[in-house]
Protein backbone atom coordinates (compact mmCIF):
# COMPACT_ATOMS: atom_id res chain seq x y z
CA UNK A 1 0.00 0.00 0.00
CA UNK A 2 1.01 3.35 -1.08
CA UNK A 3 2.80 4.78 2.36
CA UNK A 4 0.07 8.02 2.77
CA UNK A 5 -3.18 6.81 2.86
CA UNK A 6 -6.35 7.14 4.99
CA UNK A 7 -6.66 5.64 8.47
CA UNK A 8 -10.55 4.49 9.17
CA UNK A 9 -11.26 3.42 12.34
CA UNK A 10 -13.44 0.44 12.47
CA UNK A 11 -15.46 -0.88 16.08
CA UNK A 12 -18.64 -2.32 15.98
CA UNK A 13 -20.29 1.38 16.77
CA UNK A 14 -23.31 2.21 14.98
CA UNK A 15 -21.00 4.80 12.64
CA UNK A 16 -18.81 2.56 11.18
CA UNK A 17 -20.32 1.94 8.03
CA UNK A 18 -20.25 6.25 7.77
CA UNK A 19 -16.40 6.29 8.69
CA UNK A 20 -15.98 3.53 5.90
CA UNK A 21 -18.03 5.56 3.37
CA UNK A 22 -16.60 9.09 4.44
CA UNK A 23 -13.10 7.42 4.12
CA UNK A 24 -13.58 6.00 0.59
CA UNK A 25 -14.26 9.50 -0.11
CA UNK A 26 -11.72 11.37 1.15
CA UNK A 27 -9.14 8.41 -0.31
CA UNK A 28 -11.24 8.62 -3.86
CA UNK A 29 -10.44 12.56 -3.81
CA UNK A 30 -6.80 12.26 -2.60
CA UNK A 31 -6.01 9.68 -4.69
CA UNK A 32 -4.56 7.35 -1.62
CA UNK A 33 -5.97 3.91 -0.56
CA UNK A 34 -7.61 2.83 2.53
CA UNK A 35 -6.41 1.44 5.69
CA UNK A 36 -8.58 -0.27 8.10
CA UNK A 37 -7.72 -0.57 11.97
CA UNK A 38 -9.76 -2.82 14.52
CA UNK A 39 -8.10 -1.76 18.02
CA UNK A 40 -8.88 -4.54 20.67
CA UNK A 41 -7.44 -2.76 24.27
CA UNK A 42 -6.37 -5.06 26.85
CA UNK A 43 -9.89 -4.59 29.74
CA UNK A 44 -7.90 -3.58 33.23
CA UNK A 45 -8.30 -7.01 35.00
CA UNK A 46 -9.97 -6.78 38.48
CA UNK A 47 -7.17 -6.56 40.98
CA UNK A 48 -7.28 -9.51 42.87
CA UNK A 49 -6.79 -8.50 46.65
CA UNK A 50 -4.93 -10.57 49.20
CA UNK A 51 -7.66 -13.16 50.13
CA UNK A 52 -4.94 -15.35 52.17
CA UNK A 53 -6.96 -13.97 55.46
CA UNK A 54 -10.72 -15.50 53.99
CA UNK A 55 -9.93 -18.36 51.46
CA UNK A 56 -6.83 -20.65 51.33
CA UNK A 57 -3.82 -19.72 48.93
CA UNK A 58 -4.62 -22.86 46.60
CA UNK A 59 -8.68 -21.25 46.37
CA UNK A 60 -6.86 -17.93 45.06
CA UNK A 61 -4.40 -19.52 42.73
CA UNK A 62 -7.47 -21.39 41.37
CA UNK A 63 -9.36 -17.77 40.79
CA UNK A 64 -6.61 -16.57 39.17
CA UNK A 65 -6.11 -18.96 36.45
CA UNK A 66 -9.95 -18.81 35.93
CA UNK A 67 -9.76 -14.69 35.24
CA UNK A 68 -6.82 -15.77 33.04
CA UNK A 69 -8.98 -18.21 31.42
CA UNK A 70 -11.84 -15.94 30.67
CA UNK A 71 -9.79 -13.20 29.76
CA UNK A 72 -7.95 -14.97 26.92
CA UNK A 73 -11.25 -16.44 25.59
CA UNK A 74 -12.68 -12.52 25.67
CA UNK A 75 -9.62 -11.77 23.72
CA UNK A 76 -10.53 -14.88 20.67
CA UNK A 77 -13.76 -13.43 20.70
CA UNK A 78 -13.19 -9.83 19.98
CA UNK A 79 -10.62 -10.79 17.54
CA UNK A 80 -13.03 -13.01 15.61
CA UNK A 81 -15.90 -10.27 16.15
CA UNK A 82 -13.06 -7.77 14.64
CA UNK A 83 -12.21 -10.14 11.41
CA UNK A 84 -15.77 -9.58 10.92
CA UNK A 85 -16.13 -6.36 10.68
CA UNK A 86 -12.85 -5.53 9.37
CA UNK A 87 -13.78 -8.08 6.25
CA UNK A 88 -17.36 -6.35 6.06
CA UNK A 89 -16.14 -2.66 5.96
CA UNK A 90 -13.30 -4.14 3.21
CA UNK A 91 -16.12 -4.84 0.96
CA UNK A 92 -18.19 -1.49 1.69
CA UNK A 93 -14.77 0.44 0.86
CA UNK A 94 -13.97 -1.35 -2.53
CA UNK A 95 -17.67 -0.96 -3.33
CA UNK A 96 -17.09 3.15 -3.09
CA UNK A 97 -14.34 2.32 -5.99
CA UNK A 98 -11.42 2.30 -3.69
CA UNK A 99 -9.40 -1.05 -4.46
CA UNK A 100 -5.89 -0.19 -2.37
CA UNK A 101 -7.42 -1.83 1.00
CA UNK A 102 -5.73 -2.51 4.17
CA UNK A 103 -6.72 -4.12 7.11
CA UNK A 104 -4.85 -4.53 10.28
CA UNK A 105 -5.72 -5.73 13.84
CA UNK A 106 -3.64 -3.88 16.68
CA UNK A 107 -3.85 -4.86 20.52
CA UNK A 108 -2.98 -2.73 23.19
CA UNK A 109 -3.81 1.15 23.40
CA UNK A 110 -5.54 3.05 20.55
CA UNK A 111 -3.48 6.45 21.25
CA UNK A 112 -0.35 4.69 21.10
CA UNK A 113 -1.28 2.59 18.22
CA UNK A 114 -2.22 5.59 16.22
CA UNK A 115 1.13 7.68 17.02
CA UNK A 116 2.73 4.59 15.75
CA UNK A 117 1.51 4.98 12.31
CA UNK A 118 1.02 8.61 12.17
CA UNK A 119 3.97 9.34 9.85
CA UNK A 120 2.45 7.53 7.33
CA UNK A 121 -1.69 8.83 7.62
CA UNK A 122 -3.32 11.26 5.37
CA UNK A 123 -6.11 11.73 7.08
CA UNK A 124 -7.10 10.01 10.08
CA UNK A 125 -11.06 9.38 10.05
CA UNK A 126 -12.89 7.81 13.46
CA UNK A 127 -16.33 8.37 15.15
CA UNK A 128 -17.54 10.54 17.22
CA UNK A 129 -18.01 8.08 19.88
CA UNK A 130 -17.35 3.99 20.14
CA UNK A 131 -19.42 1.46 20.45
CA UNK A 132 -20.33 1.25 24.44
CA UNK A 133 -21.15 5.39 24.08
CA UNK A 134 -24.63 6.67 24.05
CA UNK A 135 -26.07 9.06 21.37
CA UNK A 136 -24.63 12.05 22.23
CA UNK A 137 -22.01 11.00 24.45
CA UNK A 138 -18.16 11.82 22.79
CA UNK A 139 -16.18 8.57 22.62
CA UNK A 140 -13.59 8.11 25.45
CA UNK A 141 -10.44 7.97 23.07
CA UNK A 142 -11.88 10.99 20.90
CA UNK A 143 -10.02 14.15 22.28
CA UNK A 144 -6.68 12.07 23.41
CA UNK A 145 -6.21 11.12 19.78
CA UNK A 146 -7.50 14.18 18.44
CA UNK A 147 -4.22 16.25 20.64
CA UNK A 148 -1.79 13.63 20.49
CA UNK A 149 -1.88 13.15 16.29
CA UNK A 150 -0.24 16.07 14.21
CA UNK A 151 -2.45 14.98 11.32
CA UNK A 152 -6.00 15.93 9.83
CA UNK A 153 -8.93 14.62 12.27
CA UNK A 154 -12.25 13.76 10.07
CA UNK A 155 -14.48 13.27 13.26
CA UNK A 156 -17.91 11.48 11.57
CA UNK A 157 -21.20 11.90 13.70
CA UNK A 158 -23.83 11.00 11.35
CA UNK A 159 -24.48 8.90 7.99
CA UNK A 160 -22.88 9.95 4.93
CA UNK A 161 -23.19 12.62 2.36
CA UNK A 162 -20.77 13.75 -0.03
CA UNK A 163 -19.95 17.22 0.94
CA UNK A 164 -21.14 19.52 -1.47
CA UNK A 165 -20.42 22.95 0.75
CA UNK A 166 -17.70 23.01 3.42
CA UNK A 167 -17.63 25.70 6.06
CA UNK A 168 -13.92 26.87 7.59
CA UNK A 169 -13.89 28.18 10.41
CA UNK A 170 -11.50 30.67 10.53
CA UNK A 171 -9.61 32.62 13.43
CA UNK A 172 -6.08 33.57 12.38
CA UNK A 173 -4.43 31.22 14.81
CA UNK A 174 -1.88 28.32 13.91
CA UNK A 175 -3.97 25.81 14.00
CA UNK A 176 -7.16 27.76 11.43
CA UNK A 177 -3.91 28.07 9.38
CA UNK A 178 -3.12 24.96 9.06
CA UNK A 179 -6.66 24.29 8.50
CA UNK A 180 -6.82 27.10 5.49
CA UNK A 181 -4.04 25.39 3.88
CA UNK A 182 -5.58 22.18 3.86
CA UNK A 183 -8.78 23.69 2.24
CA UNK A 184 -6.77 25.46 -0.42
CA UNK A 185 -4.29 22.68 -1.24
CA UNK A 186 -5.80 19.36 -0.67
CA UNK A 187 -7.36 17.35 -3.89
CA UNK A 188 -9.97 16.58 -1.47
CA UNK A 189 -11.73 20.41 -1.50
CA UNK A 190 -11.11 21.08 -5.24
CA UNK A 191 -14.19 22.68 -6.55
CA UNK A 192 -16.01 22.38 -3.29
CA UNK A 193 -17.34 25.78 -2.56
CA UNK A 194 -16.19 27.21 0.32
CA UNK A 195 -18.12 29.40 3.15
CA UNK A 196 -15.38 31.16 5.51
CA UNK A 197 -16.70 31.81 8.91
CA UNK A 198 -15.11 34.18 11.20
CA UNK A 199 -16.92 35.13 14.66
CA UNK A 200 -15.65 38.64 15.76
CA UNK A 201 -16.09 42.11 15.34
CA UNK A 202 -16.02 43.39 12.29
CA UNK A 203 -12.94 45.73 11.83
CA UNK A 204 -10.85 42.54 13.16
CA UNK A 205 -12.76 40.70 10.70
CA UNK A 206 -11.91 42.51 7.92
CA UNK A 207 -7.98 41.44 8.39
CA UNK A 208 -8.93 38.07 9.43
CA UNK A 209 -10.87 37.20 6.72
CA UNK A 210 -9.15 39.07 3.81
CA UNK A 211 -5.98 37.09 4.69
CA UNK A 212 -7.57 34.09 4.64
CA UNK A 213 -9.66 35.13 0.93
CA UNK A 214 -6.18 35.53 -0.73
CA UNK A 215 -4.94 32.65 -0.03
CA UNK A 216 -8.02 30.71 -1.20
CA UNK A 217 -8.32 33.11 -4.14
CA UNK A 218 -4.95 32.24 -4.96
CA UNK A 219 -5.41 28.31 -5.01
CA UNK A 220 -8.50 29.07 -7.12
CA UNK A 221 -11.26 28.26 -4.24
CA UNK A 222 -14.83 29.23 -4.60
CA UNK A 223 -15.52 31.01 -1.23
CA UNK A 224 -17.28 33.31 0.25
CA UNK A 225 -16.58 35.48 3.51
CA UNK A 226 -18.88 35.40 6.23
CA UNK A 227 -18.66 37.76 9.78
CA UNK A 228 -20.60 36.31 12.60
CA UNK A 229 -21.06 38.98 15.66
CA UNK A 230 -18.45 38.19 18.68
CA UNK A 231 -20.77 35.76 20.78
CA UNK A 232 -20.78 32.18 21.68
CA UNK A 233 -18.50 30.95 19.13
CA UNK A 234 -20.04 27.59 18.77
CA UNK A 235 -23.21 27.50 18.75
CA UNK A 236 -23.53 30.39 15.84
CA UNK A 237 -21.22 28.63 13.72
CA UNK A 238 -23.32 25.58 14.40
CA UNK A 239 -26.25 27.48 13.55
CA UNK A 240 -24.83 28.76 10.45
CA UNK A 241 -23.87 25.09 9.60
CA UNK A 242 -27.95 24.12 9.64
CA UNK A 243 -29.12 27.53 8.28
CA UNK A 244 -27.24 27.13 4.92
CA UNK A 245 -26.78 23.12 4.92
CA UNK A 246 -22.56 23.23 5.20
CA UNK A 247 -22.10 19.19 4.82
CA UNK A 248 -18.44 19.39 6.18
CA UNK A 249 -16.64 21.82 8.79
CA UNK A 250 -13.14 22.53 8.77
CA UNK A 251 -11.58 24.02 11.62
CA UNK A 252 -8.66 24.23 13.91
CA UNK A 253 -8.40 21.91 17.49
CA UNK A 254 -7.11 22.34 20.64
CA UNK A 255 -4.98 25.54 20.03
CA UNK A 256 -4.63 26.57 24.06
CA UNK A 257 -3.43 24.83 27.12
CA UNK A 258 -5.36 21.88 28.24
CA UNK A 259 -5.47 23.39 31.62
CA UNK A 260 -7.37 26.31 29.77
CA UNK A 261 -10.11 24.22 28.17
CA UNK A 262 -10.00 22.53 31.76
CA UNK A 263 -10.93 25.39 33.17
CA UNK A 264 -12.75 27.15 30.63
CA UNK A 265 -14.13 24.60 28.71
CA UNK A 266 -13.06 23.66 25.64
CA UNK A 267 -14.08 24.87 21.81
CA UNK A 268 -13.34 21.87 20.01
CA UNK A 269 -15.15 19.76 22.11
CA UNK A 270 -18.30 22.25 22.25
CA UNK A 271 -18.47 21.98 18.51
CA UNK A 272 -18.19 17.65 18.30
CA UNK A 273 -20.97 17.51 20.95
CA UNK A 274 -23.09 20.56 19.00
CA UNK A 275 -22.36 20.19 15.35
CA UNK A 276 -24.48 17.54 13.40
CA UNK A 277 -21.97 17.37 10.74
CA UNK A 278 -18.99 16.21 10.73
CA UNK A 279 -15.63 18.13 11.44
CA UNK A 280 -12.21 18.34 10.26
CA UNK A 281 -10.23 19.18 13.02
CA UNK A 282 -6.47 20.16 12.28
CA UNK A 283 -3.91 20.76 15.04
Amino acid sequence: MNNNYVLACIDGASLSSAVCDYAAWVAGKAGVGVKLLHNIEHRPQAAVADLSGSIGLGSQEELLEELTRVEQQRNRLLMQKGKLMLDAASERVVKHGVADTESWQQHGSLQESLVELECDIRVLVMGVRGEEHREGQLGTHLETVIRSLHKPVLVVNTEFTAPKKIMLAYDGHDASRKALDMVASSPVFKDIPCHLVYVGDEATAADVLGEAAAVLKTAGVNHELVNLPKGKSDEQLCQYQADNNIDLTVMGAYSHHPLRDMLLGSFTAKMLQKTKRPLLLLR
